[in-house]
Protein backbone atom coordinates (compact mmCIF):
# COMPACT_ATOMS: atom_id res chain seq x y z
CA UNK A 1 0.00 0.00 0.00
CA UNK A 2 1.20 3.41 -1.18
CA UNK A 3 0.16 6.17 1.35
CA UNK A 4 -2.63 6.31 3.72
CA UNK A 5 -5.60 4.21 2.71
CA UNK A 6 -9.27 3.95 3.72
CA UNK A 7 -9.77 0.51 5.26
CA UNK A 8 -12.28 -1.39 6.44
CA UNK A 9 -11.84 -4.04 9.16
CA UNK A 10 -14.82 -6.46 9.99
CA UNK A 11 -14.49 -7.73 13.69
CA UNK A 12 -12.65 -5.15 14.29
CA UNK A 13 -13.88 -5.60 18.22
CA UNK A 14 -11.92 -9.12 18.14
CA UNK A 15 -8.34 -9.91 19.14
CA UNK A 16 -6.63 -10.11 16.10
CA UNK A 17 -8.90 -7.41 14.92
CA UNK A 18 -8.17 -4.75 17.62
CA UNK A 19 -4.44 -5.06 17.26
CA UNK A 20 -5.46 -4.96 13.20
CA UNK A 21 -6.97 -1.78 13.67
CA UNK A 22 -4.42 -0.18 16.47
CA UNK A 23 -1.57 -1.38 13.62
CA UNK A 24 -3.42 0.59 10.66
CA UNK A 25 -3.64 4.19 12.77
CA UNK A 26 -0.12 3.78 13.77
CA UNK A 27 0.46 3.16 10.09
CA UNK A 28 -1.20 6.81 8.91
CA UNK A 29 -4.55 5.02 7.42
CA UNK A 30 -8.02 5.49 7.72
CA UNK A 31 -10.04 2.68 9.74
CA UNK A 32 -13.52 2.02 9.39
CA UNK A 33 -14.90 -1.00 11.53
CA UNK A 34 -17.74 -3.15 10.95
CA UNK A 35 -18.71 -5.04 13.74
CA UNK A 36 -21.91 -6.03 16.03
CA UNK A 37 -20.22 -5.66 19.57
CA UNK A 38 -21.45 -2.16 20.64
CA UNK A 39 -19.89 -2.33 23.93
CA UNK A 40 -16.15 -2.08 22.23
CA UNK A 41 -14.98 1.91 22.69
CA UNK A 42 -12.49 2.80 19.88
CA UNK A 43 -10.63 5.60 19.82
CA UNK A 44 -12.54 9.21 18.06
CA UNK A 45 -9.76 8.20 14.61
CA UNK A 46 -11.76 5.10 14.39
CA UNK A 47 -15.00 5.06 12.58
CA UNK A 48 -17.68 2.51 14.08
CA UNK A 49 -20.28 0.66 12.20
CA UNK A 50 -22.46 -1.09 14.33
CA UNK A 51 -23.39 -4.33 12.01
CA UNK A 52 -23.84 -7.58 11.34
CA UNK A 53 -21.53 -9.22 8.45
CA UNK A 54 -25.03 -11.24 6.96
CA UNK A 55 -26.34 -7.77 6.57
CA UNK A 56 -26.22 -7.07 2.71
CA UNK A 57 -27.12 -3.56 3.37
CA UNK A 58 -25.12 -2.41 6.39
CA UNK A 59 -22.18 -4.22 4.32
CA UNK A 60 -22.74 -2.36 1.17
CA UNK A 61 -22.49 0.99 3.61
CA UNK A 62 -19.68 0.05 5.19
CA UNK A 63 -17.41 -0.59 1.87
CA UNK A 64 -18.65 2.52 0.49
CA UNK A 65 -15.37 4.41 -0.17
CA UNK A 66 -12.90 1.33 1.26
CA UNK A 67 -9.80 1.23 -0.93
CA UNK A 68 -8.57 -2.36 1.62
CA UNK A 69 -11.19 -4.82 2.83
CA UNK A 70 -9.87 -6.65 6.19
CA UNK A 71 -12.45 -9.61 6.52
CA UNK A 72 -10.98 -10.73 9.89
CA UNK A 73 -14.51 -11.24 11.77
CA UNK A 74 -15.66 -14.81 12.36
CA UNK A 75 -16.47 -16.98 15.53
CA UNK A 76 -13.36 -18.30 16.30
CA UNK A 77 -14.73 -20.91 19.13
CA UNK A 78 -14.13 -24.46 18.64
CA UNK A 79 -17.95 -24.87 20.47
CA UNK A 80 -21.25 -23.20 20.36
CA UNK A 81 -24.71 -24.07 21.73
CA UNK A 82 -26.47 -23.62 18.01
CA UNK A 83 -24.00 -24.97 16.01
CA UNK A 84 -25.88 -23.75 12.91
CA UNK A 85 -24.03 -20.05 13.95
CA UNK A 86 -20.96 -21.25 12.89
CA UNK A 87 -21.94 -21.42 9.01
CA UNK A 88 -24.25 -18.43 9.17
CA UNK A 89 -21.06 -16.24 10.42
CA UNK A 90 -18.72 -17.93 9.35
CA UNK A 91 -19.43 -18.94 5.56
CA UNK A 92 -22.11 -16.84 4.82
CA UNK A 93 -20.99 -14.03 6.70
CA UNK A 94 -18.29 -14.37 3.93
CA UNK A 95 -20.28 -15.01 1.06
CA UNK A 96 -22.19 -11.58 1.79
CA UNK A 97 -18.97 -9.89 2.38
CA UNK A 98 -17.22 -11.18 -1.14
CA UNK A 99 -20.48 -10.70 -2.94
CA UNK A 100 -20.70 -6.99 -2.10
CA UNK A 101 -17.25 -6.32 -2.18
CA UNK A 102 -17.19 -6.69 -5.44
CA UNK A 103 -19.70 -4.06 -6.19
CA UNK A 104 -16.49 -1.84 -5.50
CA UNK A 105 -13.18 -1.39 -6.97
CA UNK A 106 -10.78 -2.25 -3.84
CA UNK A 107 -7.42 -2.50 -4.04
CA UNK A 108 -6.81 -5.66 -1.84
CA UNK A 109 -9.68 -7.88 0.17
CA UNK A 110 -7.34 -9.62 2.85
CA UNK A 111 -9.23 -12.71 4.20
CA UNK A 112 -8.90 -13.93 7.84
CA UNK A 113 -8.83 -18.27 7.03
CA UNK A 114 -7.65 -20.38 9.91
CA UNK A 115 -4.38 -22.78 9.91
CA UNK A 116 -7.03 -25.35 11.59
CA UNK A 117 -8.44 -26.47 8.26
CA UNK A 118 -4.69 -27.15 6.86
CA UNK A 119 -4.73 -30.07 9.57
CA UNK A 120 -7.69 -32.11 9.15
CA UNK A 121 -8.68 -34.57 10.84
CA UNK A 122 -4.91 -36.84 10.97
CA UNK A 123 -2.03 -36.11 8.73
CA UNK A 124 0.89 -38.46 8.44
CA UNK A 125 2.84 -37.87 11.94
CA UNK A 126 6.26 -35.80 10.95
CA UNK A 127 4.82 -34.22 7.79
CA UNK A 128 4.65 -30.43 7.37
CA UNK A 129 2.23 -28.29 6.23
CA UNK A 130 2.44 -25.67 4.14
CA UNK A 131 0.01 -23.42 1.76
CA UNK A 132 0.28 -26.41 -0.78
CA UNK A 133 -1.95 -28.44 1.31
CA UNK A 134 -5.65 -29.38 -0.02
CA UNK A 135 -8.09 -31.11 2.82
CA UNK A 136 -11.54 -32.01 2.15
CA UNK A 137 -15.09 -30.84 3.54
CA UNK A 138 -14.95 -34.82 4.78
CA UNK A 139 -11.76 -33.98 6.36
CA UNK A 140 -13.03 -31.16 8.96
CA UNK A 141 -12.76 -32.46 12.31
CA UNK A 142 -16.14 -30.01 13.77
CA UNK A 143 -18.72 -27.69 12.65
CA UNK A 144 -16.02 -24.91 13.19
CA UNK A 145 -13.36 -26.34 11.34
CA UNK A 146 -16.10 -27.08 8.38
CA UNK A 147 -17.37 -23.40 8.16
CA UNK A 148 -14.11 -21.91 7.78
CA UNK A 149 -13.39 -24.73 5.09
CA UNK A 150 -16.40 -23.44 3.24
CA UNK A 151 -15.16 -19.71 3.96
CA UNK A 152 -12.10 -20.33 2.51
CA UNK A 153 -13.51 -22.34 -0.77
CA UNK A 154 -15.93 -18.80 -0.95
CA UNK A 155 -12.81 -16.98 -0.77
CA UNK A 156 -11.10 -18.84 -3.15
CA UNK A 157 -13.50 -18.85 -5.64
CA UNK A 158 -13.57 -15.05 -5.57
CA UNK A 159 -9.67 -14.61 -6.35
CA UNK A 160 -10.99 -16.91 -9.49
CA UNK A 161 -13.14 -14.57 -10.46
CA UNK A 162 -10.80 -11.86 -10.41
CA UNK A 163 -11.41 -10.17 -7.10
CA UNK A 164 -8.02 -9.21 -5.56
CA UNK A 165 -8.18 -11.64 -2.35
CA UNK A 166 -5.45 -12.89 -0.41
CA UNK A 167 -5.83 -15.38 2.10
CA UNK A 168 -4.30 -15.25 5.32
CA UNK A 169 -4.43 -18.52 7.35
CA UNK A 170 -3.19 -18.00 11.37
CA UNK A 171 -1.94 -20.15 13.59
CA UNK A 172 -2.83 -19.55 17.39
CA UNK A 173 -3.01 -16.27 18.34
CA UNK A 174 -1.34 -15.51 21.99
CA UNK A 175 -0.85 -12.28 23.02
CA UNK A 176 -2.58 -9.51 25.54
CA UNK A 177 -5.62 -7.77 24.92
CA UNK A 178 -7.80 -10.81 24.54
CA UNK A 179 -10.94 -9.75 25.85
CA UNK A 180 -13.18 -11.78 24.66
CA UNK A 181 -10.63 -15.23 25.94
CA UNK A 182 -10.58 -17.51 22.48
CA UNK A 183 -9.20 -20.87 22.79
CA UNK A 184 -5.55 -20.17 23.37
CA UNK A 185 -6.13 -17.85 25.99
CA UNK A 186 -8.54 -20.12 27.38
CA UNK A 187 -5.65 -22.42 27.72
CA UNK A 188 -3.63 -20.21 29.35
CA UNK A 189 -5.72 -19.02 31.84
CA UNK A 190 -6.65 -22.56 32.56
CA UNK A 191 -2.88 -23.14 33.83
CA UNK A 192 -2.81 -19.92 35.42
CA UNK A 193 -6.01 -20.98 37.45
CA UNK A 194 -4.81 -23.91 38.12
CA UNK A 195 -7.40 -25.41 36.48
CA UNK A 196 -6.00 -28.18 34.45
CA UNK A 197 -4.55 -31.25 36.51
CA UNK A 198 -3.43 -33.33 33.31
CA UNK A 199 -2.44 -32.63 29.77
CA UNK A 200 -2.87 -33.95 26.46
CA UNK A 201 0.20 -34.04 24.78
CA UNK A 202 0.26 -32.00 21.24
CA UNK A 203 2.07 -30.21 18.76
CA UNK A 204 1.14 -26.59 18.45
CA UNK A 205 1.72 -23.52 16.92
CA UNK A 206 1.79 -20.22 18.38
CA UNK A 207 2.28 -16.47 17.61
CA UNK A 208 1.86 -13.48 18.80
CA UNK A 209 -1.30 -12.40 17.86
CA UNK A 210 0.66 -8.62 16.92
CA UNK A 211 2.82 -10.03 14.40
CA UNK A 212 -0.37 -11.85 13.43
CA UNK A 213 -1.97 -8.49 12.55
CA UNK A 214 1.39 -7.19 11.05
CA UNK A 215 0.94 -10.40 9.21
CA UNK A 216 -2.51 -8.82 7.80
CA UNK A 217 -1.30 -5.51 6.48
CA UNK A 218 1.76 -7.25 4.51
CA UNK A 219 0.01 -9.89 3.15
CA UNK A 220 -2.20 -6.19 1.93
CA UNK A 221 1.01 -4.54 0.49
CA UNK A 222 2.93 -8.27 -0.46
CA UNK A 223 0.42 -10.38 -0.86
CA UNK A 224 -0.71 -11.95 -4.32
CA UNK A 225 -4.32 -12.07 -4.97
CA UNK A 226 -5.51 -16.44 -4.62
CA UNK A 227 -2.42 -16.99 -2.93
CA UNK A 228 -2.46 -18.75 0.64
CA UNK A 229 -0.21 -17.14 3.27
CA UNK A 230 0.59 -19.23 6.96
CA UNK A 231 0.49 -16.51 9.78
CA UNK A 232 2.93 -18.74 12.04
CA UNK A 233 5.64 -19.26 14.56
CA UNK A 234 7.67 -21.95 15.94
CA UNK A 235 6.24 -25.18 16.68
CA UNK A 236 6.10 -26.40 19.99
CA UNK A 237 4.72 -29.57 22.04
CA UNK A 238 2.06 -28.66 24.65
CA UNK A 239 4.95 -30.00 27.38
CA UNK A 240 7.46 -27.64 25.84
CA UNK A 241 4.85 -24.75 26.63
CA UNK A 242 3.82 -25.17 29.82
CA UNK A 243 7.34 -25.83 30.51
CA UNK A 244 7.96 -22.80 29.76
CA UNK A 245 5.08 -21.49 31.78
CA UNK A 246 6.41 -23.24 34.50
CA UNK A 247 9.74 -21.45 34.36
CA UNK A 248 7.70 -17.94 33.75
CA UNK A 249 5.30 -17.94 36.54
CA UNK A 250 6.74 -20.73 39.46
CA UNK A 251 3.52 -22.40 39.02
CA UNK A 252 3.46 -26.46 38.60
CA UNK A 253 2.96 -27.40 35.15
CA UNK A 254 0.31 -30.61 34.69
CA UNK A 255 2.47 -33.89 35.84
CA UNK A 256 -0.17 -36.06 34.41
CA UNK A 257 -0.33 -37.25 30.96
CA UNK A 258 -3.49 -38.53 29.35
CA UNK A 259 -4.04 -40.41 26.38
CA UNK A 260 -5.66 -39.46 23.87
CA UNK A 261 -8.31 -42.32 23.56
CA UNK A 262 -9.12 -41.37 27.32
CA UNK A 263 -9.30 -37.30 26.18
CA UNK A 264 -11.60 -37.77 23.42
CA UNK A 265 -14.39 -39.97 25.35
CA UNK A 266 -14.26 -37.57 28.02
CA UNK A 267 -14.81 -34.77 25.40
CA UNK A 268 -17.52 -36.53 24.04
CA UNK A 269 -19.03 -36.98 27.53
CA UNK A 270 -18.35 -33.30 28.35
CA UNK A 271 -19.45 -31.72 24.46
CA UNK A 272 -22.79 -33.70 25.12
CA UNK A 273 -23.64 -32.71 28.82
CA UNK A 274 -23.29 -29.20 27.20
CA UNK A 275 -25.08 -29.52 24.10
CA UNK A 276 -27.83 -30.60 26.44
CA UNK A 277 -27.84 -29.88 30.07
CA UNK A 278 -25.67 -26.80 30.63
CA UNK A 279 -25.20 -25.37 27.54
CA UNK A 280 -21.91 -23.85 28.52
CA UNK A 281 -18.71 -24.52 26.84
CA UNK A 282 -17.12 -27.46 27.82
CA UNK A 283 -13.61 -28.10 29.28
CA UNK A 284 -12.53 -29.77 25.85
CA UNK A 285 -14.37 -29.70 22.87
CA UNK A 286 -14.17 -32.72 20.82
CA UNK A 287 -12.97 -30.25 17.65
CA UNK A 288 -9.99 -29.38 20.26
CA UNK A 289 -9.09 -32.92 20.73
CA UNK A 290 -9.08 -33.90 17.35
CA UNK A 291 -6.98 -31.32 16.20
CA UNK A 292 -4.57 -32.02 19.43
CA UNK A 293 -4.04 -35.50 17.59
CA UNK A 294 -1.76 -34.41 15.03
CA UNK A 295 2.11 -34.76 14.80
CA UNK A 296 2.43 -32.35 11.58
CA UNK A 297 4.52 -28.95 11.65
CA UNK A 298 3.20 -25.94 9.99
CA UNK A 299 5.64 -24.24 7.69
CA UNK A 300 5.42 -20.62 8.27
CA UNK A 301 8.61 -19.83 5.89
CA UNK A 302 6.73 -18.14 2.69
CA UNK A 303 4.81 -15.34 5.06
CA UNK A 304 8.49 -14.51 6.48
CA UNK A 305 9.92 -14.79 2.76
CA UNK A 306 7.98 -13.05 0.63
CA UNK A 307 5.87 -10.85 3.53
CA UNK A 308 8.37 -10.09 5.85
CA UNK A 309 6.06 -11.33 8.66
CA UNK A 310 7.96 -10.25 11.99
CA UNK A 311 8.44 -13.57 14.53
CA UNK A 312 8.86 -12.53 17.82
CA UNK A 313 10.01 -15.37 20.26
CA UNK A 314 7.02 -16.90 21.76
CA UNK A 315 8.59 -16.65 25.23
CA UNK A 316 7.99 -12.74 25.28
CA UNK A 317 3.84 -13.37 23.73
CA UNK A 318 3.62 -15.39 26.56
CA UNK A 319 4.86 -13.14 29.34
CA UNK A 320 2.89 -9.96 27.84
CA UNK A 321 -0.26 -12.63 27.81
CA UNK A 322 0.14 -13.70 31.09
CA UNK A 323 0.89 -9.72 32.46
CA UNK A 324 -2.53 -8.77 30.79
CA UNK A 325 -4.61 -11.41 32.11
CA UNK A 326 -2.86 -10.53 35.89
CA UNK A 327 -3.87 -6.82 35.09
CA UNK A 328 -7.26 -7.02 34.06
CA UNK A 329 -8.63 -9.41 37.25
CA UNK A 330 -8.39 -12.82 35.17
CA UNK A 331 -5.92 -14.62 37.40
CA UNK A 332 -7.59 -16.22 40.09
CA UNK A 333 -4.50 -17.22 42.50
CA UNK A 334 -0.87 -15.43 43.37
CA UNK A 335 1.61 -16.29 40.44
CA UNK A 336 4.69 -16.91 42.67
CA UNK A 337 7.67 -15.20 40.31
CA UNK A 338 6.21 -13.68 37.40
CA UNK A 339 7.64 -10.21 36.86
CA UNK A 340 6.07 -9.11 33.39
Amino acid sequence: MTGAKACLVTGGAGFIGRHLVEQLLTDGHRVRVLDIDADERFSDEVEFVRGCITDSDCVRRALAGIDILYHVAGNPNLWLPEKSHFSVVNCYGTEVMLREAARFDLERIVFTSTESILIGRKPDAGSVIDETVERRLSEMPGPYCRSKFKAEMCAREAARRGQPVVIVNPTLPIGPGDKKITPPTRMLLGFLNGQHPAYLECLLNMNDVRDIARGHILAAEKGKPGERYILGNENIRLSGLLDQLEKLTGLDMPKKRVPYWLAFIVACIDETIADWITHRSPCAPVTGVRLACTEAELDSSKAVRELGMPQRPVTESLRDAIAWLIDVGYTDRPIPKFIG
